[in-house]
Protein backbone atom coordinates (compact mmCIF):
# COMPACT_ATOMS: atom_id res chain seq x y z
CA UNK A 1 0.00 0.00 0.00
CA UNK A 2 1.46 3.04 -0.94
CA UNK A 3 -0.66 5.77 0.21
CA UNK A 4 -1.45 7.48 -2.94
CA UNK A 5 -4.81 9.57 -3.77
CA UNK A 6 -6.96 6.95 -4.51
CA UNK A 7 -10.78 6.24 -4.07
CA UNK A 8 -12.12 2.88 -5.36
CA UNK A 9 -15.40 1.67 -6.51
CA UNK A 10 -17.35 -0.80 -4.36
CA UNK A 11 -15.69 -3.67 -3.28
CA UNK A 12 -18.48 -6.29 -4.17
CA UNK A 13 -18.62 -6.63 -7.47
CA UNK A 14 -22.87 -7.43 -7.42
CA UNK A 15 -23.88 -4.71 -4.78
CA UNK A 16 -27.41 -4.75 -4.07
CA UNK A 17 -30.22 -3.96 -6.68
CA UNK A 18 -31.70 -1.12 -3.96
CA UNK A 19 -28.26 0.83 -4.04
CA UNK A 20 -28.05 3.45 -5.54
CA UNK A 21 -25.44 6.85 -5.53
CA UNK A 22 -27.66 8.51 -2.31
CA UNK A 23 -27.63 4.86 -0.56
CA UNK A 24 -26.90 5.70 2.93
CA UNK A 25 -22.93 4.55 3.67
CA UNK A 26 -21.44 3.64 6.70
CA UNK A 27 -18.32 5.25 7.49
CA UNK A 28 -15.45 3.64 9.78
CA UNK A 29 -11.77 3.25 10.05
CA UNK A 30 -9.61 0.23 10.54
CA UNK A 31 -6.17 -0.69 11.00
CA UNK A 32 -4.05 -3.25 9.30
CA UNK A 33 -1.94 -3.93 12.56
CA UNK A 34 -5.12 -4.48 14.80
CA UNK A 35 -6.87 -7.62 12.94
CA UNK A 36 -10.32 -8.09 12.92
CA UNK A 37 -11.46 -4.18 14.40
CA UNK A 38 -13.67 -1.87 12.92
CA UNK A 39 -13.87 1.71 14.76
CA UNK A 40 -16.19 4.85 14.34
CA UNK A 41 -14.98 8.03 13.15
CA UNK A 42 -13.09 10.08 15.99
CA UNK A 43 -12.82 7.36 18.27
CA UNK A 44 -16.73 7.16 19.23
CA UNK A 45 -15.97 3.27 19.93
CA UNK A 46 -16.18 -0.05 17.83
CA UNK A 47 -18.24 -0.50 14.45
CA UNK A 48 -20.13 -3.01 13.19
CA UNK A 49 -22.07 -1.79 10.00
CA UNK A 50 -24.10 -3.67 7.50
CA UNK A 51 -24.75 -3.01 4.07
CA UNK A 52 -22.21 -0.07 2.17
CA UNK A 53 -19.02 0.70 3.91
CA UNK A 54 -16.30 3.07 3.56
CA UNK A 55 -13.35 2.42 5.62
CA UNK A 56 -10.27 4.51 6.00
CA UNK A 57 -7.03 1.96 5.86
CA UNK A 58 -4.42 3.04 8.61
CA UNK A 59 -1.38 1.20 9.08
CA UNK A 60 0.23 2.01 12.51
CA UNK A 61 -2.04 5.19 12.36
CA UNK A 62 -0.81 6.65 9.01
CA UNK A 63 -3.63 6.78 6.50
CA UNK A 64 -3.29 4.86 2.89
CA UNK A 65 -6.62 5.25 1.44
CA UNK A 66 -10.13 4.89 1.44
CA UNK A 67 -11.93 1.30 0.21
CA UNK A 68 -15.70 0.80 -0.33
CA UNK A 69 -17.30 -2.84 0.40
CA UNK A 70 -21.11 -3.55 0.16
CA UNK A 71 -22.94 -6.62 0.73
CA UNK A 72 -21.07 -8.51 4.10
CA UNK A 73 -23.66 -11.38 5.57
CA UNK A 74 -24.86 -9.85 8.92
CA UNK A 75 -24.20 -13.32 10.59
CA UNK A 76 -20.86 -12.96 9.92
CA UNK A 77 -19.14 -10.39 12.33
CA UNK A 78 -15.93 -10.40 10.85
CA UNK A 79 -17.09 -10.35 6.95
CA UNK A 80 -17.12 -6.91 6.60
CA UNK A 81 -13.70 -6.69 8.01
CA UNK A 82 -12.19 -8.95 6.05
CA UNK A 83 -13.95 -7.92 2.55
CA UNK A 84 -12.56 -4.70 3.25
CA UNK A 85 -8.90 -5.48 4.05
CA UNK A 86 -9.19 -7.80 0.65
CA UNK A 87 -10.27 -4.30 -0.79
CA UNK A 88 -7.66 -2.67 0.46
CA UNK A 89 -4.84 -5.06 -1.09
CA UNK A 90 -6.55 -5.05 -4.47
CA UNK A 91 -7.08 -1.06 -4.81
CA UNK A 92 -4.24 0.13 -2.78
CA UNK A 93 -1.06 -1.70 -3.52
CA UNK A 94 1.16 -3.86 -1.85
CA UNK A 95 1.76 -3.15 2.07
CA UNK A 96 5.04 -1.07 3.05
CA UNK A 97 7.58 -3.24 4.49
CA UNK A 98 8.53 -0.24 6.90
CA UNK A 99 5.31 2.08 7.38
CA UNK A 100 6.24 5.49 8.95
CA UNK A 101 4.48 5.41 12.00
CA UNK A 102 2.66 8.64 13.37
CA UNK A 103 4.47 10.22 16.20
CA UNK A 104 3.50 9.31 19.58
CA UNK A 105 4.09 12.69 21.12
CA UNK A 106 1.25 14.40 22.82
CA UNK A 107 -0.86 11.32 22.56
CA UNK A 108 0.06 9.13 25.19
CA UNK A 109 -3.32 6.43 23.95
CA UNK A 110 -1.68 5.62 20.98
CA UNK A 111 -0.53 2.59 21.67
CA UNK A 112 -3.69 0.92 23.57
CA UNK A 113 -6.01 2.83 21.10
CA UNK A 114 -8.34 6.01 22.01
CA UNK A 115 -8.88 6.25 25.82
CA UNK A 116 -12.43 5.69 26.42
CA UNK A 117 -12.50 8.54 29.40
CA UNK A 118 -12.90 12.17 28.27
CA UNK A 119 -10.41 13.54 29.89
CA UNK A 120 -7.77 16.23 28.60
CA UNK A 121 -5.95 19.10 29.15
CA UNK A 122 -5.85 21.48 32.03
CA UNK A 123 -4.91 25.33 32.41
CA UNK A 124 -2.83 25.20 35.51
CA UNK A 125 -0.15 27.88 36.18
CA UNK A 126 3.28 27.09 34.71
CA UNK A 127 4.46 26.71 31.42
CA UNK A 128 2.68 27.76 28.46
CA UNK A 129 1.13 24.55 26.53
CA UNK A 130 2.54 23.87 23.21
CA UNK A 131 -0.68 24.17 21.38
CA UNK A 132 -3.80 25.65 21.34
CA UNK A 133 -7.25 24.79 20.11
CA UNK A 134 -9.63 27.05 19.06
CA UNK A 135 -13.13 25.87 18.02
CA UNK A 136 -15.79 28.41 17.14
CA UNK A 137 -19.26 27.59 17.64
CA UNK A 138 -22.59 29.06 16.97
CA UNK A 139 -25.90 28.00 18.61
CA UNK A 140 -24.72 24.28 18.15
CA UNK A 141 -24.61 22.45 21.79
CA UNK A 142 -24.63 19.10 20.57
CA UNK A 143 -22.00 18.74 18.02
CA UNK A 144 -19.64 21.20 19.96
CA UNK A 145 -20.40 18.42 22.40
CA UNK A 146 -19.41 15.47 20.31
CA UNK A 147 -16.75 17.83 18.93
CA UNK A 148 -15.02 18.28 22.41
CA UNK A 149 -15.54 15.08 23.69
CA UNK A 150 -13.14 13.35 20.60
CA UNK A 151 -10.81 16.51 21.05
CA UNK A 152 -10.57 15.95 25.04
CA UNK A 153 -9.82 12.03 24.23
CA UNK A 154 -5.84 13.45 23.35
CA UNK A 155 -4.50 13.01 26.92
CA UNK A 156 -1.94 15.14 27.08
CA UNK A 157 -1.55 18.22 29.39
CA UNK A 158 0.71 19.79 26.45
CA UNK A 159 -2.68 22.01 24.77
CA UNK A 160 -5.44 24.05 25.87
CA UNK A 161 -8.74 24.48 24.31
CA UNK A 162 -10.56 27.53 23.51
CA UNK A 163 -13.97 27.57 22.48
CA UNK A 164 -15.11 30.71 20.72
CA UNK A 165 -19.13 31.62 20.81
CA UNK A 166 -19.63 33.25 17.71
CA UNK A 167 -22.78 35.79 18.01
CA UNK A 168 -24.93 32.65 20.05
CA UNK A 169 -28.75 33.32 20.00
CA UNK A 170 -28.85 31.90 24.12
CA UNK A 171 -26.39 30.93 26.25
CA UNK A 172 -26.39 27.21 25.41
CA UNK A 173 -22.43 27.03 24.37
CA UNK A 174 -21.46 28.71 27.63
CA UNK A 175 -23.91 26.19 29.57
CA UNK A 176 -22.07 22.96 28.27
CA UNK A 177 -18.44 24.23 28.39
CA UNK A 178 -19.55 24.98 32.40
CA UNK A 179 -21.36 22.22 33.36
CA UNK A 180 -19.38 19.44 31.63
CA UNK A 181 -15.83 20.91 30.79
CA UNK A 182 -15.23 23.30 33.58
CA UNK A 183 -11.43 23.70 34.10
CA UNK A 184 -10.36 21.73 31.02
CA UNK A 185 -12.20 24.36 28.47
CA UNK A 186 -11.66 28.27 28.05
CA UNK A 187 -14.81 29.93 26.94
CA UNK A 188 -14.64 33.07 24.77
CA UNK A 189 -17.75 35.07 23.62
CA UNK A 190 -17.54 37.22 20.06
CA UNK A 191 -20.71 39.45 19.81
CA UNK A 192 -20.39 40.23 16.40
CA UNK A 193 -21.02 37.26 13.60
CA UNK A 194 -18.33 36.38 11.60
CA UNK A 195 -15.64 32.79 11.54
CA UNK A 196 -12.65 35.40 11.28
CA UNK A 197 -13.69 37.42 14.49
CA UNK A 198 -14.22 34.10 16.18
CA UNK A 199 -10.69 32.68 14.88
CA UNK A 200 -9.25 36.10 15.68
CA UNK A 201 -10.96 36.65 19.51
CA UNK A 202 -8.91 32.82 20.40
CA UNK A 203 -5.82 33.78 18.42
CA UNK A 204 -5.46 36.66 21.01
CA UNK A 205 -6.05 34.76 23.86
CA UNK A 206 -4.07 31.89 22.94
CA UNK A 207 -1.41 30.96 25.44
CA UNK A 208 0.39 27.84 23.03
CA UNK A 209 3.85 28.45 20.65
CA UNK A 210 1.45 26.82 17.57
CA UNK A 211 -2.60 27.27 17.17
CA UNK A 212 -5.08 24.84 15.85
CA UNK A 213 -8.47 25.66 14.69
CA UNK A 214 -11.34 23.24 13.78
CA UNK A 215 -15.20 23.42 13.61
CA UNK A 216 -17.66 22.64 15.76
CA UNK A 217 -19.43 20.20 13.56
CA UNK A 218 -16.03 18.01 13.75
CA UNK A 219 -14.49 14.74 15.58
CA UNK A 220 -10.86 14.76 15.96
CA UNK A 221 -8.58 11.71 15.02
CA UNK A 222 -6.61 10.83 18.23
CA UNK A 223 -3.33 11.23 15.93
CA UNK A 224 -4.22 14.78 14.89
CA UNK A 225 -2.06 16.96 17.48
CA UNK A 226 1.17 14.46 17.24
CA UNK A 227 0.92 14.86 13.09
CA UNK A 228 0.32 18.68 13.41
CA UNK A 229 3.16 19.41 15.93
CA UNK A 230 5.51 17.05 14.37
CA UNK A 231 5.58 18.37 11.11
CA UNK A 232 6.42 22.34 12.69
CA UNK A 233 9.28 20.25 14.35
CA UNK A 234 10.14 19.29 10.55
CA UNK A 235 11.53 22.46 9.49
CA UNK A 236 11.61 25.65 10.76
CA UNK A 237 10.65 27.39 7.71
CA UNK A 238 6.67 25.89 7.96
CA UNK A 239 4.06 28.53 9.04
CA UNK A 240 1.13 26.85 8.38
CA UNK A 241 -0.19 22.52 8.55
CA UNK A 242 -2.94 21.49 7.07
CA UNK A 243 -4.68 17.79 7.38
CA UNK A 244 -6.85 15.21 5.75
CA UNK A 245 -10.71 16.16 6.11
CA UNK A 246 -13.01 13.12 5.84
CA UNK A 247 -16.73 12.88 6.11
CA UNK A 248 -17.95 11.31 9.72
CA UNK A 249 -21.14 10.14 8.15
CA UNK A 250 -22.85 9.61 4.42
CA UNK A 251 -26.20 9.03 5.79
CA UNK A 252 -28.14 11.30 3.70
CA UNK A 253 -27.94 12.13 -0.29
CA UNK A 254 -26.50 15.69 0.21
CA UNK A 255 -23.83 14.32 2.36
CA UNK A 256 -23.19 12.00 -0.62
CA UNK A 257 -23.52 14.40 -2.69
CA UNK A 258 -20.84 16.80 -1.21
CA UNK A 259 -18.29 13.52 -0.72
CA UNK A 260 -18.71 12.84 -4.64
CA UNK A 261 -18.39 16.53 -5.26
CA UNK A 262 -14.86 16.15 -3.69
CA UNK A 263 -15.97 17.87 -0.42
CA UNK A 264 -12.63 19.04 1.66
CA UNK A 265 -10.43 15.70 0.94
CA UNK A 266 -7.03 16.94 -0.39
CA UNK A 267 -5.65 12.97 -0.55
CA UNK A 268 -3.22 11.09 1.24
CA UNK A 269 0.24 12.34 0.19
CA UNK A 270 2.22 14.58 1.97
CA UNK A 271 2.89 17.84 -0.13
CA UNK A 272 4.48 21.14 0.47
CA UNK A 273 3.58 24.78 -0.90
CA UNK A 274 6.43 27.23 -1.28
CA UNK A 275 6.70 30.02 -3.47
CA UNK A 276 10.28 27.88 -4.34
CA UNK A 277 9.29 24.50 -4.70
CA UNK A 278 7.59 23.41 -8.55
CA UNK A 279 3.98 23.03 -8.40
CA UNK A 280 2.20 21.30 -11.37
CA UNK A 281 -0.80 23.98 -10.80
CA UNK A 282 -1.47 26.95 -13.46
CA UNK A 283 -2.72 28.42 -10.55
CA UNK A 284 0.14 28.67 -8.12
CA UNK A 285 0.39 30.01 -5.69
CA UNK A 286 -3.64 31.41 -5.89
CA UNK A 287 -5.23 28.42 -5.40
CA UNK A 288 -5.16 28.74 -1.72
CA UNK A 289 -8.06 26.10 -1.68
CA UNK A 290 -6.02 23.05 -2.60
CA UNK A 291 -3.74 23.91 -0.12
CA UNK A 292 -6.33 22.97 2.99
CA UNK A 293 -9.53 24.13 4.78
CA UNK A 294 -10.00 26.10 7.62
CA UNK A 295 -11.79 22.85 9.66
CA UNK A 296 -8.50 21.23 9.83
CA UNK A 297 -5.49 23.93 9.62
CA UNK A 298 -2.35 25.03 12.15
CA UNK A 299 -0.11 27.76 13.02
CA UNK A 300 3.09 29.48 14.72
CA UNK A 301 0.70 31.37 16.54
CA UNK A 302 3.74 34.34 16.63
CA UNK A 303 3.50 34.80 12.67
CA UNK A 304 -0.07 34.29 12.53
CA UNK A 305 -0.26 37.58 14.56
CA UNK A 306 2.35 39.02 12.75
CA UNK A 307 0.57 38.44 9.23
CA UNK A 308 -2.61 40.13 11.14
CA UNK A 309 -4.27 37.56 11.91
CA UNK A 310 -7.54 36.76 10.16
CA UNK A 311 -9.41 39.08 7.33
CA UNK A 312 -12.96 40.22 9.32
CA UNK A 313 -14.40 41.01 5.48
CA UNK A 314 -13.66 37.18 4.86
CA UNK A 315 -15.39 34.28 6.69
CA UNK A 316 -18.36 32.67 7.25
CA UNK A 317 -21.08 35.03 8.38
CA UNK A 318 -20.29 37.80 6.53
CA UNK A 319 -21.62 38.65 3.05
CA UNK A 320 -17.86 37.02 1.52
CA UNK A 321 -19.33 33.76 3.18
CA UNK A 322 -15.78 32.95 3.65
CA UNK A 323 -11.99 33.10 2.27
CA UNK A 324 -10.74 33.79 5.54
CA UNK A 325 -8.53 30.57 5.72
CA UNK A 326 -7.29 30.58 2.06
CA UNK A 327 -6.14 34.43 2.51
CA UNK A 328 -4.09 33.15 5.59
CA UNK A 329 -2.62 30.50 3.46
CA UNK A 330 -1.89 32.59 0.84
CA UNK A 331 -0.16 34.90 2.94
CA UNK A 332 2.61 32.57 4.48
CA UNK A 333 2.96 31.07 1.30
CA UNK A 334 3.48 34.23 -0.59
CA UNK A 335 5.32 35.63 2.09
CA UNK A 336 8.45 32.77 1.52
CA UNK A 337 7.21 30.07 4.16
CA UNK A 338 5.63 26.54 3.47
CA UNK A 339 2.69 25.66 3.50
CA UNK A 340 2.71 21.77 4.75
CA UNK A 341 -0.08 19.11 4.24
CA UNK A 342 -0.16 16.38 6.18
CA UNK A 343 -2.80 13.66 5.99
CA UNK A 344 -1.42 12.16 9.47
CA UNK A 345 -3.47 14.85 10.40
CA UNK A 346 -6.87 13.45 9.97
CA UNK A 347 -10.81 15.47 11.16
CA UNK A 348 -13.90 14.07 10.41
CA UNK A 349 -16.08 16.34 9.47
CA UNK A 350 -19.93 16.35 9.63
CA UNK A 351 -21.60 17.78 6.06
CA UNK A 352 -25.13 18.88 6.44
CA UNK A 353 -27.43 16.62 5.85
CA UNK A 354 -30.46 18.89 4.55
CA UNK A 355 -31.18 18.46 1.16
CA UNK A 356 -31.31 22.48 0.94
CA UNK A 357 -28.10 23.39 2.54
CA UNK A 358 -26.21 21.79 -0.09
CA UNK A 359 -26.46 24.50 -2.40
CA UNK A 360 -26.05 27.30 -0.35
CA UNK A 361 -22.86 25.82 1.09
CA UNK A 362 -20.91 24.63 -2.84
CA UNK A 363 -22.46 28.50 -3.42
CA UNK A 364 -20.30 29.95 -0.29
CA UNK A 365 -17.64 27.68 -1.18
CA UNK A 366 -17.20 29.29 -4.31
CA UNK A 367 -17.66 32.93 -2.60
CA UNK A 368 -15.16 32.64 -0.21
CA UNK A 369 -12.49 31.16 -3.37
CA UNK A 370 -13.75 34.94 -5.11
CA UNK A 371 -14.35 36.98 -1.74
CA UNK A 372 -9.85 34.98 -0.99
CA UNK A 373 -9.02 36.20 -4.19
CA UNK A 374 -10.23 40.02 -3.75
CA UNK A 375 -8.99 40.42 -0.09
CA UNK A 376 -5.35 39.47 -1.40
CA UNK A 377 -5.06 41.90 -5.19
CA UNK A 378 -6.93 44.38 -2.39
CA UNK A 379 -4.00 44.42 0.15
CA UNK A 380 -1.26 43.96 -2.62
CA UNK A 381 -2.10 45.50 -6.18
CA UNK A 382 0.61 44.74 -7.80
CA UNK A 383 -0.29 40.69 -7.91
CA UNK A 384 -3.03 41.26 -9.81
CA UNK A 385 -1.02 41.14 -13.04
CA UNK A 386 0.33 37.71 -12.01
CA UNK A 387 -3.68 36.21 -10.74
CA UNK A 388 -4.60 37.34 -14.68
CA UNK A 389 -1.75 35.58 -16.45
CA UNK A 390 -2.68 32.32 -14.64
CA UNK A 391 -6.57 32.64 -14.83
CA UNK A 392 -6.85 30.75 -18.30
CA UNK A 393 -4.72 27.67 -17.31
CA UNK A 394 -6.86 27.88 -13.92
CA UNK A 395 -10.24 27.83 -16.13
CA UNK A 396 -8.78 24.53 -18.35
CA UNK A 397 -8.18 22.66 -15.48
CA UNK A 398 -11.40 23.34 -13.35
CA UNK A 399 -13.69 22.62 -16.49
CA UNK A 400 -11.41 19.19 -17.09
CA UNK A 401 -12.26 18.69 -13.34
CA UNK A 402 -15.96 19.38 -13.72
CA UNK A 403 -16.02 17.33 -16.77
CA UNK A 404 -14.57 13.94 -14.84
CA UNK A 405 -16.96 14.84 -11.88
CA UNK A 406 -20.02 15.06 -14.21
CA UNK A 407 -18.54 11.41 -15.92
CA UNK A 408 -18.32 10.06 -12.21
CA UNK A 409 -21.30 11.41 -10.86
CA UNK A 410 -23.79 12.62 -13.18
CA UNK A 411 -25.59 15.79 -14.64
CA UNK A 412 -26.34 17.02 -10.67
CA UNK A 413 -22.78 17.55 -10.06
CA UNK A 414 -22.54 19.97 -13.19
CA UNK A 415 -25.42 21.90 -11.42
CA UNK A 416 -23.54 22.16 -8.21
CA UNK A 417 -20.36 22.88 -9.86
CA UNK A 418 -21.99 26.03 -12.01
CA UNK A 419 -23.81 26.94 -8.68
CA UNK A 420 -19.71 26.90 -7.13
CA UNK A 421 -18.96 29.14 -10.23
CA UNK A 422 -21.46 31.46 -9.73
CA UNK A 423 -20.23 32.05 -6.02
CA UNK A 424 -16.87 32.74 -6.72
CA UNK A 425 -18.37 35.16 -9.65
CA UNK A 426 -20.06 37.22 -6.56
CA UNK A 427 -17.08 36.79 -4.32
CA UNK A 428 -15.61 40.15 -4.69
CA UNK A 429 -18.86 41.99 -4.17
CA UNK A 430 -19.19 39.93 -1.13
CA UNK A 431 -15.82 41.14 -0.08
CA UNK A 432 -16.41 44.75 -1.04
CA UNK A 433 -19.83 44.48 1.06
CA UNK A 434 -18.11 42.70 3.81
CA UNK A 435 -15.30 45.43 3.87
CA UNK A 436 -18.03 48.72 3.71
CA UNK A 437 -20.33 46.80 6.92
CA UNK A 438 -16.14 46.01 8.83
CA UNK A 439 -15.87 49.68 8.42
CA UNK A 440 -19.47 51.05 9.50
CA UNK A 441 -18.41 48.33 12.56
CA UNK A 442 -14.95 50.09 13.48
CA UNK A 443 -16.55 53.79 13.01
CA UNK A 444 -19.29 52.63 15.42
CA UNK A 445 -17.00 51.20 17.98
CA UNK A 446 -14.60 54.26 18.08
CA UNK A 447 -17.85 56.41 18.22
CA UNK A 448 -18.84 54.20 21.38
CA UNK A 449 -15.27 54.31 23.17
CA UNK A 450 -15.25 58.48 22.66
CA UNK A 451 -18.62 58.44 24.27
CA UNK A 452 -18.59 58.48 28.16
CA UNK A 453 -20.86 55.35 29.39
CA UNK A 454 -24.12 56.50 31.77
CA UNK A 455 -23.38 56.11 35.03
CA UNK A 456 -24.55 52.73 36.43
CA UNK A 457 -24.63 51.46 32.95
CA UNK A 458 -22.13 48.52 31.72
CA UNK A 459 -20.96 48.28 28.32
CA UNK A 460 -21.24 44.64 26.57
CA UNK A 461 -18.05 42.99 25.86
CA UNK A 462 -16.05 39.65 25.22
CA UNK A 463 -16.98 37.05 27.99
CA UNK A 464 -14.50 34.36 29.58
CA UNK A 465 -15.51 31.49 31.36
Amino acid sequence: MNGNDQRTAAACPCPAARDTLDTPVHVVELDLAEPGELRSPGGTGPAAPDGRVLALVRLHGHPLGLVEATGADPADPGGTYRTLVAAAHRELGPTPARPRTVPSQLTSATSGGPSSRVGGPRTPAGPPPRVSVVIATHDRPEPLRQCLDSLLRIDSPQYEVLVVDNAPAGDDAHALIRERYAGRVRYLREPVAGLARAHNLGLAAARGELIAFTDDDTLVDRYWLAALTDAFDRDSRTGCVTGLILPAELATPAQAALHRQGGYDKGFSERRHAIDLPSADPLFPFTAGRFGSGANMAFRTGLLRALGGFDPATGAGTPAHGGDDLLAFFRIVNSGLVLDYRPDAIIWHRHRRADEALPAQLYGYGAGLGAYLAAAVTADPRLLPALLRRLPGGLRQALGQARHRTTVAGEHSTRLTLLELSGMLYGPLGYLRAQHQAERRRIADERIARDPVPAGARRPGPRTG
